[in-house]
């Protein structure tokens, strides 16, 4: 299916449910359709009726969640001490990976069988809010968090997700390798005239089969944070019309063809096949190249697949920085929940407290709570401190963090279509950037 077909049918299948939605409401304890009057679009605002989970009876919450196994584990156990906590609550538990999710939700909200509670991302928080399909947060308490990372959750000033955590974009090397070639490792506040002679010096050494940087450039983050860097600011503009500079853009995406055929970067079969955190398929765990981005909430991921192997940097700077914090992902609750104040009471003690914060570690980036990172400090693993170093190093001059604009939450795919063209060589920056245009203007005809 073509990337382009594939985002038509996410919104036309949200739009779907959005238009049959009255007199459906959703119980989630088994996907059928509950006597719930209340209208999708209505949900959202208006405080839902009490339900047996509220009066103490025996509810089950639907949780659905994506992640590493790492974060699958920690969240189980969590789930476990709400129980004994909760005698009354029982879960029914979906969690997978990165790929598809969205795509299952769409299809799970067309069909009145989305969960309860539902980890979001701010690709797509503005569209899932946009269509009424999320429920108000304000009755989370929010006393220890910032107000900055709260309003990351916030859409048209309405709590609609609440943050779980907050990750900082970097890099990631193999310290082994760059010690073993006897190179400078890089650093936070990099440049880009040291990254690009990092890559030079770097491949000198490493021979033909080896490469320096994972090509990255196919990821909507890579080239996000270089036009930051550049000091051409966010690629949205506040309007929430698509603001690649185009000059910016082909200057990149031509720099990375000419690092691509030096070898820097990872030729284009490796960099198809290249998996994020993946044992056998991250071309940086497996020796493939030496250095990728990363957000700082991965470093106990990638540290228990290979331990003490990896050292941290910045993405490199311009004029300006180029990397960001942002919230590590988001509880959100459904609408359509017939059990939506047990499902918020559960987001809110999963926020604020400290045991389960000690559970969860930072398997969703470190959390936002400050009293629970107080709690959670004395039993930081060696990888969790160099999580929180990373952290703390990024923070400084971080770059403003924006959630995509409701219509574009899948513009990254097809943007991924496009540059791994010029990977393969099948076109150029320039003819590149002009059917990136092409794309972007069915994006904006639909969002309107």
């Amino acid at each position: 299916m073509h990337k382009m077909a594939k985002k038509s049918f996410l919104a036309i299948a949200l739009m779907m449910m959005v238009s049959t939605s009255a007199a459906c409401g959703n119980n989630s304890n088994n996907g059928a359709s509950s006597n719930n009057t209340e209208g999708g679009n209505t949900a959202a605002t208006t405080a839902p009726a009490a339900s047996a989970g509220d009066s103490g009876d025996k509810v089950t919450l639907t949780v659905a969640w994506w992640g590493s196994q790492a974060r699958h584990d920690a969240t189980l156990k969590a789930l476990e001490q709400y129980k004994a906590l909760n005698p009354n609550v029982t879960f029914q538990t979906q969690f997978s990976g990165w790929d598809g999710y969205f795509d299952k939700l769409a299809v799970q909200y067309s069909a009145k069988s989305a969960p309860d509670i539902i980890q979001m991302d701010a690709a797509y928080l503005n569209d899932y809010a946009g269509r009424g399909l999320l429920a108000d947060l304000k009755d989370v308490n929010v006393d220890n968090i910032e107000a900055a990372t709260v309003d990351g959750g916030k859409v048209n000033g309405t709590q609609f997700a609440m943050p779980l955590g907050v990750a900082a974009l970097g890099m990631v090397y193999d310290k082994t390798v760059v010690e073993k070639l006897g190179l400078e490792a890089p650093k936070f506040g990099w440049t880009w005239d040291d990254y690009y002679a990092f890559g030079e010096a770097a491949k000198a050494k490493l021979g033909e089969d080896k490469y320096v940087f994972a090509d990255q450039s196919a990821d909507l983050v890579d080239y996000t944070a270089y036009q930051y860097s550049m000091g051409k600011g966010y690629i949205f503009d506040k309007d929430g019309h698509l603001s690649i500079d185009k000059d910016t853009w082909i200057g990149f995406m031509t720099k990375m063809d000419e690092l691509r055929k030096k070898g820097i970067l990872t030729p284009a079969d490796i960099t198809t096949t290249d998996k994020e955190l993946d044992p056998q398929l991250d071309s940086v765990i497996n020796g493939n190249a030496v250095m990728r981005h990363l957000f700082s909430n991965q470093v106990g991921s990638i540290e228990a697949l290979k331990p003490d192997a990896f050292g941290y940097a910045s993405m490199p700077k311009g004029t300006e920085a180029g990397g960001w914090l942002k919230p590590g992902m988001f509880w959100s609750v459904n609408a359509q929940s017939a059990h939506q104040a047990e499902a918020v009471k559960f987001v809110d003690w999963f926020v604020n407290n400290e045991e389960a914060g000690k559970t969860l570690g930072l398997t969703r980036g470190t959390p936002v709570n400050s009293k629970v990172v107080e709690a959670l400090t004395p039993t930081f693993s060696a990888a969790d401190k160099t999580s929180l170093d990373f952290l703390n190093q990024v923070t400084p001059d971080a770059q403003q963090f924006i959630n995509d604009p409701q219509g574009w939450g899948n513009f990254k795919n097809d943007y991924k279509t496009v540059v791994e063209k010029l990977q393969f060589g099948q076109s150029t920056p320039e003819e590149a950037y002009a059917e990136l245009m092409k794309t972007a203007e069915k994006y904006a005809a639909e969002a309107k």
